[in-house]
C-alpha cells in the first residue's frame, strides 16, 4: 500500500446496501479483499446505520475508493443507499448524517481540504453514489 503524500479531497460513498443490512468495516473489508482483490478495505471510514464511525484503511495510506482521486483523497462510506427493490435510495439515518458532519469538520481541521464531493462527481459510472446531492447537503449543513 502507498502512503498518501497530499490530502485535499474527501469523497462520500454509499455501501449500496439495503437499510436492513447492518454492516460495517469488517464486512466491507471482506468484500474488498476476497471479491475485488484489494489489499484492504478501500475506504478510510465507514459510518454504520446507528452513526458509529469505524476506521477502515489507515488514514495515512492511499485509498481504493475513487480511481481518479485515490492519491489525494479520504474515502468515507455510509452504510445504506439501496432500496428494498435494489434501486438507489437516500435512506441514511439522522445519526449517520450527524457523524458525517462531525467527521468532515474533524478532517477539515487536520487537512487543507479543497473539495468534498460525492463518488458520482469523480466517477461517471457511479451516478447514484452516495444517493444524495453532496454539495447541497454540505451547503445545508454549513460545511462549505
Amino acid at each position: 500500500m502507498i502512503v498518501r503524500k497530499k490530502t485535499d479531497t474527501i469523497v462520500i460513498h454509499c455501501a449500496d446496501t439495503k437499510p436492513s443490512m447492518d454492516i460495517g468495516v469488517e464486512e466491507i473489508r471482506e468484500w474488498h479483499t476476497k471479491q475485488r482483490g484489494f489489499d484492504d478495505i478501500g475506504y478510510h471510514y465507514v459510518i454504520r446505520r446507528d452513526g458509529t464511525k469505524e476506521i477502515g484503511r489507515p488514514l495515512e495510506l492511499q485509498g481504493a475508493h475513487a480511481v481518479k482521486v485515490n492519491g489525494h483523497s479520504i474515502g468515507i462510506c455510509l452504510v445504506g443507499g439501496m432500496a428494498a427493490d435494489n434501486s438507489p435510495e437516500n435512506n441514511f439515518t439522522l445519526e449517520q448524517h450527524l457523524t458525517l458532519k462531525d467527521l468532515i469538520k474533524e478532517l477539515k481541521e487536520k487537512y487543507t481540504i479543497e473539495d468534498i464531493c460525492g463518488h458520482y462527481e469523480v466517477e461517471l459510472k457511479k451516478p447514484h453514489c452516495p444517493g444524495f446531492h453532496v454539495k447541497e447537503w454540505l451547503m445545508k449543513e454549513d460545511l462549505l
